[in-house]
């Protein structure tokens, strides 16, 4: 069963690889507030990093911040709509 699941992993993984060699990937960097965030963009979809923008608030340990975050359940609710808006 180790395996199979280790195999299927592997797979996973070299599919992800695959996926961003076939598309455009381009990192940058835009400044807010003097705090440095962290922009991909996947063909033509911008991610913005997260934990970048928690720096902001607690410079020392920003995942405390994402952490609360997504505790919120306002951010929960935000999250499904979302999710059926984009995955229905």
């Amino acid at each position: 069963m180790q395996t199979v699941v280790l195999k299927y992993m592997q797979s996973l993984l070299r599919l992800e690889v695959i996926f961003f060699m076939k598309n455009e990937l381009i990192k940058t960097e835009i400044i807010v507030k003097d705090t440095p965030i962290s922009v991909i963009r996947i063909d033509k979809t911008d991610f913005i990093s997260l934990t970048d923008l928690a720096k902001y608030q607690n410079s020392s340990d920003p995942s405390f911040t994402v952490k609360n975050w997504l505790r919120r359940v306002s951010t929960i609710d935000y999250i499904g709509l979302w999710e059926q808006l984009h995955n229905a």
